[in-house]
């Protein structure tokens, strides 16, 4: 199948404990608008054949149905990441590549997102990461061969671990370093200055 014509799917991760954080830090906001929601407007839902947020969070759940996404309950957010892909990958169903975007990285801009699928459009074999100045960072797509080695993954080993594995069959999608900045600390959400929406 041509990239032009190969399903994609993507995963919202949206499930953590943000433990580093203090509290449900999707919930906090920069510039009148919450995390959570900055990351699913950085969604081109159009690429995507369906659009999966998986939470644990009653109240993401619910923005993610004002969106027209899929929500998937998480119920075991303390078995790590993994749970979140696993979970994700059995909701898109069928395809032949999905994205992963995670939910705290409030500059990334929903025509980068664009720019990136349709840079893995014309390189369907490949994974391919958003990266600046060659440096990798998400979102991440990636080709249903390695579905299966993603479904493997246990606790909180990421897709980074499977890149690794494949690190020539990596291409890197170049942007601005601001849209690859996540929010792990209050700190972290005080320094950022927000686009102009």
């Amino acid at each position: 199948m041509s990239g032009e014509d190969m399903k994609i799917g993507c995963v919202v991760m949206a499930a953590g404990n943000a433990r580093r954080f203090g509290d449900n830090k999707l919930a906090r906001e920069l510039a009148g608008k919450s995390l959570i929601r900055r990351a699913m407007e950085a969604v081109p839902a159009e690429e995507f054949s369906t659009v999966a947020v998986v939470t644990q969070y009653p109240e993401v759940e619910a923005l993610a149905e004002e969106f027209g996404f899929l929500t998937v309950r998480n119920l075991h957010p303390d078995w790590g990441i993994s749970h979140t892909i696993y979970l994700g990958l059995a909701a898109l169903g069928e395809c032949g590549a999905a994205m992963f975007l995670v939910s705290d990285q409030p500059l990334l801009r929903r025509e980068t997102v664009k720019a990136e699928v349709d840079f893995f459009r014309r390189h369907p074999d490949k994974l391919v990461g958003l990266s600046h100045s060659g440096v990798r960072g998400n979102p991440c797509i990636f080709p249903a061969k390695y579905f299966a080695e993603l479904r493997e993954l246990r606790e909180d080993h990421g897709g980074s671990t499977v890149i690794r594995r494949h690190k020539n069959e990596l291409l890197l999608f170049e942007t601005a370093a601001e849209e690859l900045t996540d929010v792990d600390t209050e700190q972290a959400l005080w320094g950022l200055r927000p686009h102009r929406d």
